[in-house]
This record gives C-alpha cells, sequence and structure tokens, in this order.
C-alpha cells in the first residue's frame, strides 16, 4: 500500500489532529465549493494535518455522490498538497459505498472514512463483507474504520476487528463507541490505528495511545489539539489536562444534543468570519440566534473568537 498523504506514518496513517470538516452550503442550501475551499485553508492553517469531507458533520446523509465529489475535488485542490484528505465513503448500501470509493480514489483522495452501515442493523458477517467490498473497492487507498453505534445502531465486534485487521488497507478506527477499556484493548490486539472519534473523550484516548483525533470542535480549537498532541507525547501530562480543561465549554457547546456537531461548527465558523452562512440542510434546522450568542460567549471566554 502507497500512503501518499503528505502526513503519513506508519503510527499514524492519517496525521494526528484531523478535522471532521463542514460542508458549506449557500442561503438557498447548495453547495458552495469557494467557501468550501476558504474552510479547508483555514482549518489547516489553523493547525489540522487533516481533514475528512463529507462524513457525518459534513452533512453526508443530505449530499449526493456528484456533490462529494466536487466537495472532495475543492479540497484537495486547496489544500491537497499539505494536509490528509479524507474522504466519507460511508453508506448504508455496500455499493453505494463502494462507487464513493471508487470515485475517492479517481479523484485523489489519500484514504476514505468508512462508517458501518446504518439503521439496517447488519450482523458481524454483514460488516465484515461491507468492509472488505468497500476497501477492494478503493484500490489501495487507505482506510479507517468508523465505528459509533449511537448513530449507526450496531457496534463492530472483536472478531470483526481482528478479521479486518488483516486487509492491507484497512489501516485505522475511528472509535466513538466510549469504551476505553475495550478500544485499548483493540488497539494492542489489532494494530490498527486508534483516532479518538468523540471531541470529549480527546485527551483520554491520547493517554491510552490514540494515534490522533477526529474532531468536530477543532474548527475552533485545532491549534490547541495540536498541542495536546504534542503534550501527550512529550509526556507532559498536566499541561495536556490544562488545555483539555479549557475546552471543556467549547465542546459542551459544539457538541450538544441540538447541534449534532454540524450546526454549531458552521455557526462557530460564521462567529470566527470564516462562513458567511451557517445553512444547514433539512432535517436538521440552522443555530438560532440565542444559541450563537451563547456560542459567542463560550468561545470569547476560551479566547477562541479569533485566530
Amino acid at each position: 500500500m502507497h500512503m501518499t498523504s503528505p502526513f503519513a506514518t506508519p503510527a499514524a496513517p492519517f496525521g494526528r489532529v484531523l478535522t471532521a470538516m463542514v460542508t458549506p452550503f449557500t442561503p438557498d442550501g447548495a453547495l458552495d465549493l469557494d467557501a468550501a475551499a476558504k474552510v479547508a485553508k483555514k482549518l489547516v492553517d489553523a493547525g489540522s494535518d487533516g481533514l475528512v469531507v463529507s462524513g457525518t458533520t459534513g452533512e453526508s446523509p443530505t449530499t449526493n455522490p456528484d456533490e462529494d465529489g466536487r466537495l472532495l475535488a475543492a479540497v484537495l485542490s486547496a489544500v491537497g498538497d499539505r494536509a490528509t484528505v479524507v474522504a466519507g465513503v460511508g453508506n448504508n448500501d455496500t455499493q453505494a459505498s463502494a462507487r464513493l470509493a471508487r470515485q475517492a480514489k479517481a479523484e485523489g483522495a489519500h484514504g476514505t472514512l468508512l462508517v458501518s452501515p446504518y439503521y439496517n442493523k447488519p450482523p458481524q458477517a454483514g460488516l465484515l463483507r461491507h468492509f472488505l467490498t468497500v476497501a477492494d473497492a478503493g484500490d489501495g487507498l487507505p482506510v479507517m474504520l468508523y465505528d459509533i453505534p449511537g448513530r449507526a445502531v450496531v457496534r463492530i465486534a472483536p472478531e470483526t476487528y481482528h478479521a479486518v485487521a488483516q486487509h492491507e488497507a484497512i489501516v485505522a478506527v475511528k472509535d466513538a463507541v466510549g469504551d476505553l477499556a475495550s478500544g485499548s484493548t483493540l488497539m494492542r490486539d489489532t494494530g490498527l490505528a486508534w483516532y479518538s472519534g468523540d471531541d470529549a473523550l480527546n485527551l483520554a484516548w491520547l493517554a491510552h495511545g490514540a494515534a490522533g483525533v477526529v474532531s468536530v470542535v477543532s474548527h475552533v480549537a485545532a491549534a490547541q489539539y495540536a498541542a495536546m498532541v504534542r503534550a501527550i507525547d512529550a509526556g507532559e501530562l498536566g499541561e495536556a489536562r490544562a488545555i483539555n480543561e479549557a475546552l471543556l465549554d467549547v465542546v459542551a457547546t459544539i457538541m450538544s444534543p441540538e447541534s449534532q456537531g454540524a450546526i454549531m461548527a458552521k455557526a462557530a465558523l460564521q462567529v470566527r468570519g470564516v462562513l458567511e452562512h451557517r445553512t444547514v440542510r433539512s432535517p436538521y434546522v440552522d443555530a438560532t440566534d440565542d444559541q450563537v450568542d451563547r456560542l459567542r460567549e463560550v468561545l470569547d471566554t476560551a479566547a477562541l473568537l479569533k485566530d
């Protein structure tokens, strides 16, 4: 397997701090590629060494494959020479996911993010076949599995992890299960690179040996999370804890149940002057003025209103 990402290493095949990037829309809900390129550049300038496009925070259930391809191409053109660009290819239809993986390969993505099929509730044998089929379709592109039973209902079982770890292209996991003990054991036993998929647990996962984070809050705190990674690497747990504590209210506000991440992440970018509009597609709803006022207060307290 050839790792084409600028930040790929065996221990961290997708980099260390990846932002699960929002997908900008115009006020009427159309894809805004100019805004996407601007956001991508800002995120990389701020400290993200990777971006995930067309993931959950990118509202992928409401975008079509043509939009996914155009968004990926725009982000690659903007920052592909200085950041890992990962294409979300997850779907609850295996063949649809495989087509997205082939598209990601053709567009030049550095890797793919493959979430467990949602709603179908497949058995573990179905999960395994889904993951292997889509990984094969990517023709060597590194794959990060995404384990998030809160959205997908099913959880990837240990035996499935051990099986997929034998596939050359499946190299990492984005963990949003919240089970540090199980994840630590799987990290040790499978050799897969582990990434925190839950901003509230970023410090805990890094302390347990995770390769990095795939973050929503890094839309406003990429530099802080990069500093947290460096602190953990240097054994400076006190410094890492201080960074985490300073971000607690920001994480709680952006990742609130009313936000699902994407809603308030867009609002935060608007507050910081990066996005002109905070438009989301239905069934999401735009952040209210009251929510934005509260977000502005929290960002100001954390000294995150500006870069």
